[in-house]
């Protein structure tokens, strides 16, 4: 029986990223695990179908020569120049160099699961998926965050080091923070999904900073100098010019987040017009005053 496309056993596409690929395989390895389903048999040819996708697809090296060989790369077809692999008269290829010093590990076939063992008993230890919250102003100016997760040798305690304009969902790698690797082999990586905390008044979109601020009648009307809170510089005071309406963005140049090998982004200031929910009668009779002096309908043709 022929071969199924590797992607097609994975349930990926061609363009999936390193990240999907393994997501994919996590995810069918565990549903079709013989330990999974022992009442299964056929159960083990899937899983084996499955690591054996894994094992070409979760490699840079063999993918590309899968991508472009397809099946035939392992020595099961012929190279591009019509000479069969393996038969003499073309390129001779250590089945070694396509599936690693070890070959297939039985171990992960029937039952052992996790990383590859090599010949000399080495095993590479499981790389380890978390989330992450991070403070709002810590993502955008970069800082670190405490971090505790539980492994198989106990609570582990890390200070992870974010950098500016991380966005929430990015994914960081801490290489060698997972479980430990077994007989010499190499610890696993942490993979650090990152949830952002929301903030009581700043909001992000992309790299610039919105902020919202309350004005009153008078301010916008006649102008102010009002007060305006920054990400890494406090407060500083911004003039609001005369005639200001509600929603217009006022810009603070720069002061917005600075991600690396980007330029930083703007803060805007966006103005509110806030009226008293009660007004004092004093207050009554100036709006009032202010009715009956108002020169037009701002309405008028406003729709048509």
């Amino acid at each position: 029986m022929a071969k199924r496309d590797y992607y097609e056993v994975l349930g990926v596409s061609k363009s999936a990223s390193e990240d999907e690929i393994r997501k994919a395989h996590r995810k069918l390895a565990k549903k079709y695990h013989p330990d999974s389903n022992p009442d299964q048999p056929a159960t083990i040819e899937q899983f084996k179908e499955i690591q054996e996708a894994y094992d070409v697809l979760g490699d840079a090296d063999k993918r590309k020569k899968y991508d472009q060989f397809g099946h035939g790369f392992a020595g099961m077809g012929s190279n591009p120049n019509g000479a069969g692999w393996g038969g003499g008269q073309g390129p001779q290829v250590d089945i070694s160099d396509l599936f690693g010093a070890g070959g297939f590990n039985m171990a992960d076939l029937f039952g052992g699961g996790g990383p590859r063992t090599g010949r000399r008993g080495t095993r590479s230890g499981q790389s380890v998926e978390a989330r992450l919250r991070v403070p709002f102003v810590t993502a955008a100016l970069g800082g670190s965050v405490d971090f505790e997760i539980e492994l198989s040798t106990g609570r582990q305690q890390l200070s992870v080091k974010v950098p500016p304009g991380v966005e929430a969902g990015a994914v960081m790698r801490l290489s060698g923070q997972g479980e430990p690797g077994r007989g010499g082999g190499p610890n696993g990586d942490l993979l650090l999904t990152i949830d952002i905390e929301g903030h009581p008044w700043f909001r992000r979109e992309g790299n610039d900073i919105l902020v919202d601020i309350p004005v009153s009648p008078a301010e916008a009307v006649l102008g102010a100098k009002v007060e305006v809170p920054t990400l890494a510089d406090g407060e500083v005071m911004l003039t609001l010019p005369p005639g200001t309406s509600s929603g217009m963005k006022l810009r603070l140049r720069g002061k917005g987040i600075a991600a690396k090998g980007k330029p930083a982004g703007d803060q805007f200031a966006v103005i509110k017009i806030v009226v008293p929910k009660e007004a004092t009668a004093e207050e009554r009779l100036l709006y009032e005053q202010l009715r009956a002096a108002q020169s037009s309908n701002l309405r008028t043709g406003l729709w048509g």
